[in-house]
């Protein structure tokens, strides 16, 4: 089974990003066929500093195998290493109906954030669609949020097929509702747009400013609190066993601990978690050609498949050669 997908190259990583996505990722690759690109193309409809960019794209790349994407198991790559997408995007713009596009919530929202309307925001479903149908993608594992995209992709896939045949699968997608809402400092869920993060690689220093300003009620340090309605132990128990989070569900039943204790214990509980995905952010960065060749052989795996189905719809379509 062939699963696809990617996450923007938006810059530094958050714990939501990781138990959102990231972690789902790593446990994809040891049961599927699982590729991963980085849509540095679909990041021009938002970020428009070019060095910026590129910096995002190769520490995205960095970030990812940190965490414990492993290149060995999974097919990594720069969705503009394989320009095939654009060619499959615009022939895919021809049997993309405007009303498709129109109706697509993804495009307004965004627009309602602020950002400039243009074509390439309004035609993104389009490029998701050949960033999904040029590898054979079965299986689209999607936040609630992008179940739309996956049904335009849907769509599109099915008008050109019944135009010339079994050419491209048509995707499923996979929503995980077993992955957790993860909150952020205000007890919101976790968003650089609402800038309550706490960010997987900053410094320790950093962490524990961090973690010192999540919102808590003034419960006094002497009486028991309620851990069911506090945003520190939502956030801890994402790194705890069973039993752990029992133990920290006694030491708040209790009480004789203030909101401090708890900041500090999971500050350490994060840092601790993160240490060996520092290390290896670390050994990358400092090897850059080594993730340069990684991304290349996965461009490479991903550009064989990308020719094959190309080389079918440039002839169908009647691209001469």
């Amino acid at each position: 089974m062939r699963v696809l997908t990617g996450i923007q190259p938006s810059g530094a990583l958050h714990i939501g990003n990781y138990f959102g996505a990231i972690k789902q990722m790593v446990d994809l690759q040891e049961k599927s066929d699982l590729f991963i690109f980085i849509p540095n193309y679909h990041a021009l409809t938002s970020l428009k500093d070019g060095v910026a960019l590129k910096n995002n794209t190769l520490d995205a790349a960095i970030n990812f195998m940190s965490l414990g994407i492993d290149p060995t198991k999974a097919t990594l790559w720069a969705q503009s290493d394989v320009k095939e997408v654009l060619e499959l995007y615009w022939v895919l713009s021809g049997y993309t109906p405007m009303g498709l596009l129109e109706r697509a919530h993804g495009y307004k929202d965004k627009v309602a954030k602020g950002i400039a309307a243009n074509h390439s925001l309004f035609s993104y479903p389009v490029l998701m669609a050949a960033d999904i149908l040029l590898y054979d993608a079965e299986v689209i594992p999607v936040g609630k949020d992008q179940i739309q995209h996956v049904e335009i992709t849907r769509d599109i896939a099915i008008k050109f097929n019944n135009e010339f045949g079994d050419i491209f699968k048509v995707p499923d997608f996979k929503v995980d509702d077993n992955v957790a809402t993860v909150p952020g400092l205000d007890g919101a869920k976790m968003s650089k747009s609402y800038g309550n993060t706490i960010d997987i690689f900053c410094t320790e220093k950093e962490l524990k400013k961090a973690t010192s300003r999540i919102v808590t009620d003034s419960t006094p340090m002497e009486e028991p609190k309620d851990y069911l309605t506090c945003n520190v132990f939502a956030l801890a128990q994402l790194f705890l066993e069973k039993d752990e989070v029992v133990a920290l569900q006694a030491r708040y039943q209790k009480g004789g601990e203030g909101y401090g204790h708890f900041k500090a214990y999971l500050a350490t509980l994060i840092w601790d978690y993160f240490a060996q995905a520092r290390e290896k952010r670390a050994y990358y960065v400092e090897h850059k050609e080594e993730v340069f060749a990684i991304l290349d052989e996965g461009a490479a795996k991903a550009r064989a498949i990308a020719s094959e189905k190309m080389r079918v719809v440039r002839d169908l379509v009647g691209i001469y050669r």
